[in-house]
């Protein structure tokens, strides 16, 4: 999973797997807590119970989950989507009004 997400620019390396000390499967995503699970039969709730107990204050437990031969996947609860959400809208709303701006001038 760390390599995948080196390819879309993030600096990041496994974690735990890694050094030992971390307690993280990824390490690079500041504020999200990323649990990998890479399985055939997953249950979802477990996991996300792990990402939670795992995760620090301030992050966002996520599993990183697939099967064999198919995409990644992410689940996160509802709550911390909306709030991820909720920054994306605002920042595509502002792009909107700025693109707007410049149209005019």
């Amino acid at each position: 999973m760390a390599s995948k997400l080196n390819e879309y620019g993030y600096n990041c390396r496994r974690g735990q797997q890694y050094n030992g000390l971390d307690g993280e499967d990824v390490v690079g995503l500041d504020y999200i807590h990323i649990e990998v699970k890479r399985v055939q039969a997953l249950n979802l709730d477990e996991a996300m119970e792990q990402a939670k107990r795992d995760s620090k204050d301030n992050q966002m437990p996520a599993v990183f989950h697939r099967k064999n031969n198919k995409k990644w996947k992410v689940t996160m609860e509802l709550d911390d989507w909306i709030q991820i959400y909720n920054e994306y809208y605002s920042s595509k709303k502002l792009s909107e009004v700025i693109r707007e701006r410049d149209n005019r001038k």
